[in-house]
Parts: C-alpha cells; structure tokens; sequence
C-alpha cells in the first residue's frame, strides 16, 4: 500500500500540525504507571519540533469519563519536549493557545471522548478537529482500528499523512502475511468471537498455532473435557472441531484452575466443575520451548492467562524462552506488553507493537480503517 509519509515531507516550520497520538496508557495516583505507548510516540513529536512546526497534539483516555484527564500525560511529555497542556477541547482557552503558540512548541488538547462527536465519527466534530490544523498526521496505530473523527473524519477533511510508528507498525506486523519459516503464531488474551477469524486465517498461514486465554476453553468444550467455571463463547463453536484435528494446532494439556481453596495445576482431563481455567500449565509451555527454537518467525498477541487476576507466569514463561530464541519476534496485546515493561524485557523482542485490537484486525484484514483513509488521501 502507498502511504503518505510524514518523513518524505521537507518542509514544516510554521506549519499547524495536527497529530494524532496514542497516549492511552495506566494512570496511577495522579502518575503515569507504563509509558511504553508515550515513549514510543516521542521521535515523531521531537521530530515536527526540530523542524519548527506548531503542533496540536490530540488523544483520547480510557472511556472519556470527566475524571480521565490528560494532565498526567501532558506532565510527563513536558519533561521531554516543549510542550503544554489545554485543558479543554473547545472554547476560549483553545483559541488562546493556538493565537500564542510559537514555532516549534506543541500543545496537548484534553481527552477527545470528552466530546461525543470523536466515537461517533461526527461531521460537526470532524469539522471542528480539521479547523485546528493545516495539516494532520496519524501517528497512532493502536486507534487506527476505530472509524473515529480524530482518525477517519479529520483525514478526509485536510492533507494528511502516515507518522514513521504508523508506518513501522504496518510494515513489521505485515511481515506475517509472507512468513519467514518456520512461522509460529500465538493467540491468547479474551475477546474470543474477535479471534475465531483470526485463529481459522493463521492456521493456514502458520507452521505452528499455539492458544492460551479464553479462546482456549472452547477448544476444551468441544474435545469434551471438563471447563467447569471458565469463559467461553457458546457462540464461537462452530468449525472448532474441524480447527482441533488440524496437527499445526497446540492446544494446552495441562492448565491452572482456581477454586474456592486457591489455585491448582491440574491436566486438562483433571478440571473440576467449579473450578475456573484462569493459566496454562508450565508443562504445556515447556513442551513447546523446541517448536520456539526452531522458529524464524514468531506473532504473538495477547497472555496464556488471567492477566487482570494475577495469572501470568506462563506468559512470563514463553515470553523468557522467546527472548532467548533466535527468531523475529512481533509481540502485540495491551496486557502483554504491560507484562513485557514490568519484566524490563521490551528490548528483547524484535517488535513490540503498540496495538492490541488494531493489531488482531490488522493481522485479520491486512488493512485499518484509519489506514484507508491515508491511502485514500495519497491518491487525491
């Protein structure tokens, strides 16, 4: 696909930059818990300001409550770059801003799910966010999924380009679209009716399929063993049993249950019936650590297990014997990477995206709606 890059632009100083960021990260006590996702924006920011563009950055936080300010967020980039925060999307203060605003500064508009225009890809917002800059680039590939007036409306309505993490993310995930092999993909995480496509495109295109998460247990319900308590979609059982005799499939044969005494380590013929699935088992992960070695190519997006709980040591588990493997490793899912950051291992892997949806509907469609609409744009 030809995209519009921002890097093949020479000319920005004094130029109004709108830019779409991804700055959705964990706030904690008024602090900014993980900023892989605000660091990895950083180059392009850094970048419009040493080439003396006015940049109005914009970005949304969790679900757009009134509390979900971006101040946190606005105090931590201040500590990197020249830039201050607006705590507003409109009004009086906005147009102070963007009348006082030099060459080469940037400022941060509050959280777009304050105004119910951005989810709904409002004309009227659509039109205001384009007022606001001469130009507008999309850095944010982990939005890029949703049809959102800060990424689809604003870039029908001004010049608009691809950001190089944008552009970097297409370009590594699509490297599963025409695998190195061996080719392990991996699937874990919740959202099991998301996955199915996903999970029946990839066993065609893989080597080796491993599941963990939720999607796991309708796989156990169709085998016949026992799930007790644990999540799973009655919806998404059709095609299960044709996926379960295809031999490029790993599914777990030992798990981690919780029940009202604790937790357990049991084979997956050993579950009771109120006992809940939340892990898989050591043994199930040592039993693949020779198909990781043997890899050139491995796509992994989402945890093993019940991440939210505190069940993540198989995760933390596949992730060491990846890391120590020789393969091009492209690891994806919000929680997993959380994981990664807390481990100090982000600098192991190959590629650490920054998408967790944008990157199942990406690997799923090989294309975003957000992307569409640069794509659009280059050919105007």
């Amino acid at each position: 696909m030809e995209l519009p890059l921002m890097t093949a632009r020479e000319e920005w100083a004094g130029v109004r930059v709108l830019l779409r960021l991804d700055l959705n990260v964990p706030i904690d006590e008024g602090g900014v818990r993980d900023a892989f996702r605000i660091d990895a924006s950083l180059p392009t920011l850094q970048f419009l300001l040493d080439r003396g563009a006015r940049v109005v950055v914009i970005a949304h936080l969790g679900k757009g409550k009134p509390e979900d300010s971006l101040l946190p967020i606005a105090n931590y980039l201040s500590q990197k770059v020249q830039l201050s925060f607006v705590p507003a999307l409109r009004g009086e203060v906005v147009v102070a801003a963007l009348g006082s605003q030099e060459d080469g500064t940037a400022i941060l508009l509050e959280n777009l799910r304050h105004d119910a225009g951005e989810e709904a890809n409002d004309p009227d917002f659509s039109d205001y966010l384009a007022s606001l800059g001469e130009t507008y680039v999309n850095d944010a590939f982990s939005v890029s999924h949703r049809a959102h007036a800060s990424v689809v409306g604003v870039a029908e309505r001004l010049p608009s380009y691809a950001g190089p993490l944008l552009a970097n993310e297409i370009a590594q995930i699509s490297k599963a679209f025409d695998p190195t092999r061996p080719f392990v993909f991996i699937l874990g995480g919740a959202k099991i009716g998301t996955k199915m496509p996903l999970l029946k495109k990839f066993l065609d295109k893989a080597d080796s399929v491993f599941l963990g998460g939720s999607i796991v247990n309708n796989f156990f319900k169709v085998a016949g063993s026992e799930i007790g308590q644990s999540v799973y979609d009655p919806d998404e059982l059709n095609g299960v049993a044709e996926m379960l005799a295809n031999t490029r499939l790993h599914i777990p044969t030992d798990v981690v249950v919780e029940n009202a005494s604790g937790s357990r380590t049991c084979a997956t013929s050993d579950v009771h019936n109120d006992e809940r699935i939340v892990d898989v088992g050591s043994d199930t992960v040592a039993s693949f650590a020779p198909t990781i070695r043997e890899a050139k190519l491995i796509v992994w997006n989402g945890p093993l297990g019940w991440y939210e709980k505190g069940y993540t040591e198989a995760t933390k588990q596949l992730l060491t014997l990846i890391a120590e493997s020789e393969a091009t490793s492209i690891i994806g899912g919000g929680d997993t990477v959380t994981l990664l950051d807390e481990m100090h291992m982000t600098d192991k892997f190959s590629f650490v995206s920054t998408g967790g949806g944008a990157m199942l509907d990406f690997l799923a469609n090989e294309t975003l709606p957000g992307i569409d609409v640069l794509v659009a744009q280059a050919k105007k």
